[in-house]
């Protein structure tokens, strides 16, 4: 829980210290790039979505002089290419891709870093590469169960906020709404441009407006933005649909009972909309070793005080532990 330690704040803004491409496939191509301490703790940290893409001020969570900053856009998102695809895009393809940047990069073992679908990614890393996961530091706990999917796509978030929920189901005939989800899909996949433009402007926007916990007011900017809309809606959707690609409902929490003594710190607004606090409560009963954090007065936000406080808390604490 917060204590009433001095606040802690985001590390100054860097640059990359280098930055490339990668061919994980055929297909697809990733961007990557390194800051920080070449010498220092290896860290991937991992952008939420999927298809968020990922954007510098990830790199302010780690101390620059401690840690060899990885970051990197995950499939058919921000530089990586082709935008917006589809195929051969799955969470066992970016787990993939996440080895073949590892042992591009000549890193051993890395401390895995991600936020709402990143600490997904995060879990089904680790559930597959525990040798190569030094320890996890996650932040609004998103399994993907049909629990989390309902409250928020379907009904429950809608209590909350109303206001946006009805914004979010416009594009979608009264007929169809009894499950949002596969309408969307049908529109986000479909050949007609602009029914696929306003059906991934409606899907982000709800994401973006109940973000934080002060609401619609908080939209960040980059929800505005066309092309992004057009990638987070339909990797997103396309996610949910095949149920994260996952073998059973509860398949992380599964996995999750297996990590023993792997460090970890989980951070959780207790006021997150997006993916409710129940999500963190379970994975920490999964996972005792993992220190779960709730922060009293934020939501789903990486950028509310409460959360920043304690997610450089926990890299801090784990640059001591492992340099």
């Amino acid at each position: 829980m917060n204590n009433t330690r001095n606040r802690k704040f985001l590390f100054p803004r860097i640059d990359s210290n280098k930055a490339g491409r990668l061919q994980v496939s055929d297909l697809h191509e990733i961007y990557w790039e390194e800051s920080g301490n070449p010498d220092g703790v290896p860290i991937v940290a991992l952008h939420g979505g999927p298809g968020g893409g990922s954007n510098p001020d990830m790199r302010r969570f780690f101390n620059p002089e401690k840690y060899r900053i990885i970051i990197f856009d995950q499939r058919g998102c921000g530089r990586s290419s082709p935008f917006s695809e589809l195929k051969e895009n799955t969470t066992w393809d970016l787990v993939s891709d996440m080895e073949k940047l590892r042992e591009h990069l000549d890193i051993e073992k890395w401390i895995v870093f991600g936020g709402s679908w990143g600490s997904t990614l995060s879990l089904s890393y680790a559930a597959k590469h525990r040798s190569k996961t030094l320890a996890l530091i996650l932040r609004g706990i998103f399994l993907i169960t049909h629990a989390e999917i309902q409250w928020f796509y379907q009904k429950g978030a809608s209590n909350l906020f109303p206001d946006a929920y009805d914004r979010y189901i416009s594009p979608i005939p009264k007929s169809e709404r009894d499950d949002l989800v596969s309408a969307f899909y049908k529109r986000l996949t479909g050949d007609n441009a602009e029914e696929r433009a306003n059906a991934a402007k409606a899907w982000s926007q709800w994401e973006g407006e109940t973000l934080s916990i002060r609401g619609p007011s908080m939209l960040p900017s980059k929800f505005q933005e066309q092309d992004f809309l057009d990638a987070f809606a339909r990797i997103e959707c396309h996610y949910f649909i095949n149920k994260g690609f996952f073998e059973t409902d509860g398949w992380l929490l599964e996995q999750a009972q297996k990590f023993g003594d792997l460090p970890g710190v989980i951070v959780h607004g207790r006021y997150d909309v997006v993916t409710p606090l129940s999500s963190a409560w379970a994975l920490k009963k999964a996972w005792p070793k993992a220190d779960l954090r709730i922060v009293g007065d934020a939501g789903h936000s990486s950028m509310e005080p409460g959360i920043i406080d304690e997610l450089i808390s926990a890299t801090e604490m784990m640059a001591d532990k492992f340099s």
